[in-house]
């Protein structure tokens, strides 16, 4: 009875389990890849919206100080780009990217209002089919009773 173990045996059984984990991670890597790229373009999606939403809320509260301002456009153009200097693809005025209009409105309750409109369209992302799209275009529309 031969109470050695054959190093040849085990060899062989040793070279046949190599690479298993390579081969795990080359057949995930395209979803991992795939779950980094959504969630990086989702990310940018969500800070984009927020920025809107914030840069519009503070147009309003400058426009709904008084029925003068209510429709100053130029203002409210200048404390947008002031909360959008962050976001990439906006332009130094706000006749293309974003676009912003201010104007005197009748509130719900019939009293006077401003109501301020930004529009921004965000850069190329990477586009996943049936979820996110290549471009989005934002708008955001903020109406606050004039205040006084």
């Amino acid at each position: 009875m031969n109470t050695f173990p054959n190093p040849a045996r085990g060899l062989r059984r040793k070279n046949r389990t190599r690479g298993g984990a390579a081969l795990e991670m080359a057949l995930l890597a395209p979803w991992i890849f795939f779950l980094f790229i959504g969630a990086f373009d989702w990310g940018f999606y969500s800070y984009s919206l927020i920025t809107m939403q914030a840069a519009a809320r503070t147009a309003a509260l400058y426009t709904s100080s008084s029925t003068a301002n209510a429709s100053d456009a130029t203002t409210a153009c200048t404390l947008v780009l002031g909360e959008m200097a962050n976001l990439p693809n906006v332009g130094t005025d706000c006749t293309s990217n974003p676009t912003v209009s201010a104007s005197l409105v009748t509130g719900i309750d019939s009293a006077n209002a401003a109501q301020v409109s930004v529009t921004y369209q965000s850069v190329s992302l990477i586009p996943i089919p049936g979820l996110l799209a290549k471009q989005f275009t934002i708008t955001r529309v903020v109406r606050m009773k004039i205040r006084g």
